[in-house]
């Protein structure tokens, strides 16, 4: 892949065989930040896990305590109280029957959904639309629930969710360049601690293997995860 001028000279100030602190490796991405606009920061976890096996996958949320910079759309299946619940708490469509017939029409214009139990034998045919999405409300990531106000809240204000891949990598979006240094770290705290409390049972050995940092235009820095576990101990 060719890369552009000023992406090779930030990969050249990086030690590809250095593991930086987070405060470090966050600076050098603000002090090389070239892009034109507001660049994403993305972190990216290798688990010592085998994701083929049901035992050993990984997956869960974390409420970012600064958010990840982006607009969330959401959309709430759910009627009755339930759905002024999630029109109050600021939900992006709202609906029941209606709104599962406009999906299955083909409409997909949110980031998430969330339902309350009921609405699931409504949602049900809809899984060949929202399921190759990763769109379908599951309980397992608390997105079919019963707690419609506090779990709109907390997606639109960055409740984020997390599976490990085929390759045993985790990589979401921790947030924004312009947020700083301090927000950035605590965001990337909250999400290994998160990792952390979702290591499972069957899982030998070492857990959080390596990981890295990155903004959208910039290469990947290996930052010193062991120094980020070692103060969630504290």
């Amino acid at each position: 892949m060719k890369r552009s001028k000023k992406f090779q000279e930030f990969r050249s100030k990086i030690d590809r065989l250095k593991r930086y602190p987070l405060d470090e490796a966050v600076q050098l991405l603000q002090e090389n930040h070239y892009a034109k606009f507001d660049e994403s920061v993305e972190l990216a976890v290798r688990l010592g896990v085998n994701p083929k096996h049901a035992d050993q996958m990984v997956r869960g949320t974390v409420a970012l305590p600064n958010g990840t910079g982006k607009s969330v759309r959401v959309a709430v299946f759910a009627q009755g109280e339930k759905a002024t619940e999630a029109t109050d708490a600021g939900a992006d469509v709202v609906g029941a029957e209606d709104l599962a017939e406009k999906v299955k029409g083909g409409w997909t214009e949110f980031d998430v959904a969330v339902a309350t139990p009921d609405m699931m034998k409504v949602l049900g045919p809809l899984g060949k639309v929202l399921g190759p999405r990763g769109l379908m409300p599951n309980p397992k990531t608390g997105t079919v629930t019963m707690d419609i106000a506090r779990t709109v809240k907390e997606l639109k204000g960055g409740r984020i969710e997390f599976r490990v891949d085929k390759q045993a990598n985790v990589a979401v979006a921790v947030g924004k360049l312009s947020f700083g240094a301090e927000k950035i770290a605590e965001n990337v705290t909250a999400f290994v601690d998160a990792v952390m409390r979702a290591k499972p049972a069957a899982a030998k050995g070492a857990y959080l293997l390596s990981a890295s940092i990155c903004s959208t235009m910039s290469p990947g820095i290996k930052i010193d995860h062991q120094q980020i576990i070692a103060a969630l101990k504290k």
